[in-house]
């Protein structure tokens, strides 16, 4: 059983450096490959001013955060999280990881986040994949036919779910979520065979079901 957790975070600003501290975090578990629901949110006070540019981009303000309990209070819940996880998924992970270790280190934790898990950097694995392309989460998201039209405002958690549904996407050998029969599978051609004879017909199970229910539902859109 492979556990991978993908994770988000907004923050007050762009620089570790500056002083910028994490205000939200969000993160969903992907059990073999799977959502289970089992996530990870929490808003968080920084302590100081959020830069005007970085609300433009969450809108979240100071005044949001003013009862929100500080990160050493909500370590504990968040390294409980981090056991047992296999990979971490992060679009433009340095930057996260930056944030998540100077968290770490202020609230009295000598502990990394290499210490719990490997860390997988998606933008890197985006810019492999789709060379000279702009691989946002929102040019991902367009050219991996996934619907994003709610994402009006960066989200931790929100983020982290359509993260999630982007990287299934780029590890599961197809481009997107459109099938055409026409043409070979990725899998069929990395391997030179072609299809023979027709394929088998496999019902899902009533688990199955009621995830995909879950997700449409997630998704707007309307289950078989």
């Amino acid at each position: 059983m492979s556990r991978y957790l993908v994770l988000d975070t907004e923050t007050t600003g762009l620089e570790v450096s500056d002083g910028h501290r994490i205000i939200e975090l969000g993160a969903v578990e992907l059990i073999d490959r799977r959502l289970t629901g089992n996530n990870f949110h929490q808003y968080i006070k920084p302590n100081r001013e959020i830069d005007p540019g970085a609300v433009d981009v969450h809108g979240i303000t100071n005044d949001f955060l003013a009862d929100k309990p500080v990160f050493e209070e909500v370590l504990d819940q968040f390294i409980n999280y981090l056991q047992g996880t296999d990979e971490l998924i992060i679009h433009n992970a340095s930057f996260d990881v930056g944030f998540l270790n100077h968290e770490f280190s202020l609230a009295g934790e000598s502990r990394k986040i290499a210490d719990f898990c490997e860390v997988c950097d998606s933008l890197a694995l985006a810019r492999k994949q789709f060379p000279g392309k702009r691989n946002s989460l929102d040019a991902l998201c367009q050219r991996l036919d996934l619907d994003n039209s709610h994402r009006t405002l960066h989200g931790a958690l929100l983020d982290a779910e359509i993260l999630a549904d982007v990287y299934l996407l780029m590890t599961g050998g197809q481009e997107t979520m459109a099938f055409d029969d026409e043409s070979p599978s990725t899998e069929n051609r990395t391997r030179g065979t072609r299809k023979v004879g027709p394929l088998p017909v496999i019902k899902p199970s009533v688990e199955e079901l009621e995830q995909h229910e879950a997700w449409c539902d997630r998704h707007g859109l309307t289950a078989w």
